[in-house]
């Protein structure tokens, strides 16, 4: 087995502006892993608010490639517990995690959903971003969309632009990135008008000293992000989300995220499964998760202007399956 690497710089169609700043690009690490003339890819994006360092990783890489290009051809589920030894980050080790279930699919010539027995049963439509702005732009960009779902950003509590968004028919959730404080989220939890949005993403900084205000029986459908970072975290977050939003980099990959999946709805939780603004290459990794959850979030390669992959792609939130085996990711 081969492991090759390369960093992308992606540029956005349009600023993403969110509470944690301004982005106009998003670099990225895209890992390879080839064997018998199959290569499978995966991929992490440098978000700065997780401080994650791509050249950190690269050295990481320099550090772990004769170990990994030693190792033989397992199951995916066999390969993650040798991975797990390497100490790596979340990011990475997620990266190099669904490389190598896009490689082992494409060696076995099964897809995904074949090798983990999922139904295209229940297919949830991915939401769309709609970035911090005027309340007037926001609402705007909603009307114009051809897409059914929407998150709308936000970067502080207003009332009047939450109001004013209760007004619209359409399907619409907050994130408001941590930036809402408990009295905001106190007023939100118990306005019964609230339960209109379909759900309200990581209102606060991360923390039990913020989220113990939070109540899972409120108006409010509360859904963890950066409070939920592995299935460890999820029996104390019970009490006060009553959703969360699975991202691949945030678990360590596909193998995590199953099993995440699986702790979550015994206990009861609605699921999502989100995305960081990446490439093709991490969309089509997240979207073999859909059939098993409530909500998707997967717009991060229509965010972008100069995609490099195919594969499971999303069109005004309908999500699409490749063919092909593996993830179905190829490169551009």
């Amino acid at each position: 087995m081969k492991l090759s690497w390369q960093i992308v710089r992606f540029v956005l169609k349009e600023t993403f502006s969110i509470a944690y700043g301004n982005y106009s690009h998003r670099d990225a690490l895209i890992v390879s892993l080839k064997s018998h003339n199959c290569t499978g890819y995966g991929e992490c994006t440098a978000i700065d608010y997780y401080h994650v360092n791509l050249d950190d990783f690269v050295v990481d890489l320099h550090r772990i490639q004769s170990r990994i290009e030693s190792q033989e051809l397992v199951h995916p589920t066999e390969f993650y517990l040798f991975l797990v030894q390497l100490n790596l980050p979340s990011f990475l080790r997620s990266a190099i995690d669904c490389a190598y279930w896009d490689l082992y699919g494409k060696l076995e010539n099964k897809s995904f959903l074949e090798l983990n027995s999922i139904l295209l049963n229940q297919l949830p439509e991915s939401s769309i971003t709609i970035s911090v702005d005027d309340i007037d732009n926001q609402i705007k960009k909603i009307q114009q969309s051809e897409w059914a779902k929407f998150k709308v950003k936000y970067n502080h509590f207003d009332e009047a632009a939450i109001l004013k968004l209760l007004t619209l028919d359409y399907v619409i959730a907050l994130d408001s990135n941590g930036s809402f404080t408990q009295e905001n989220c106190l007023w939100l939890q118990q306005n019964e008008p609230i339960s209109k949005f379909t759900y309200l993403e990581q209102p606060m900084k991360t923390g039990s000293e913020n989220y113990s205000v939070l109540k899972a029986n409120g108006f409010a459908n509360w859904m963890a992000d950066e409070d939920c970072q592995d299935v460890l975290m999820l029996p104390q977050l019970k009490e006060h989300y009553q959703s969360i939003n699975i991202k691949l980099v945030k678990c360590g990959g596909l193998t995590p995220a199953l099993e995440m999946i699986q702790q979550a709805r015994n206990l009861d939780f609605k699921i999502m499964i989100g995305c960081m603004t990446e490439s093709t290459v991490g969309i089509s990794a997240g979207a073999v998760l859909a059939p098993l959850c409530d909500y998707a979030d997967l717009d991060g390669a229509n965010l972008i202007a100069n995609d490099i992959a195919k594969g499971n792609y999303i069109v005004n939130g309908k999500l699409h399956f490749s063919e092909k085996p593996g993830l179905g990711i190829e490169l551009i």
